[in-house]
């Protein structure tokens, strides 16, 4: 038999942006009933200058897949078209690097040993 970890987890992907990170989860059920969690973890400095991660999660269901990425889409598709500049626009569109492009840079490197916290990419 399967240990659970291996049953649950099907695919997952990160997606680093700024001080969030989104993650992309699909999951089966015991029944194989398949879904998707996404998840925003933005990391906040507590007062003892440690770090916690403030998480929001939504299950997105099989059957709502459609209806999810069409509405997304037509969301996106008005702030793009209706609520901002040509410039803007250009900027959405520029090429961004891969996120394992050693010329990416987002912001300080918590894992260097000048560093005063870590991201060890949980969520």
């Amino acid at each position: 038999m399967e240990d659970r970890y291996e049953q649950e987890e099907i695919y997952s992907q990160r997606i680093k942006a700024g001080k969030r990170t989104y993650f992309f989860d699909v999951k089966a059920t015991r029944g194989q009933d398949y879904y998707l969690t996404i998840t925003e973890s933005k990391r906040r400095l507590r007062d003892d200058d440690t770090f916690s991660y403030e998480k929001h999660k939504i299950f997105l269901y099989k059957e709502d897949f459609l209806k999810f990425a069409e509405a997304l889409q037509d969301a996106i598709g008005y702030v793009r078209e209706e609520l901002l500049s040509p410039d803007e626009v250009a900027e959405l569109d520029r090429p961004r690097p891969e996120f394992n492009d050693p010329n990416r840079y987002d912001g300080p490197d918590f894992n260097s040993a000048n560093s005063t916290g870590a991201d060890n990419g949980t969520y």
